[in-house]
């Protein structure tokens, strides 16, 4: 059970990246904030947030398969 428990510091940011990935696709705020989710600046981070979800699964896609 111990293993479990232990994550490394890559997990850990990779374990937050995603919260905030997931925060700032649906538009999640705290009350009292200005409300930022259907703006243009937000539909060019979430295409930013793909284009670099799609490079990293190719690079992560390419590493597995040995080329």
């Amino acid at each position: 059970m111990y293993a479990v428990l232990v994550m490394s510091w890559l997990a850990w940011l990779g374990l937050a990246v995603l919260i905030t990935a997931l925060a700032a696709v649906t538009g999640i705020k705290p009350k009292g904030t200005r409300h930022v989710a259907h703006t243009r600046l937000m539909g060019v981070a979430r295409i930013a947030l793909l284009v670099i979800v799609i490079i990293v699964v190719y690079f992560a896609w390419r590493a597995r398969s040995g080329g």
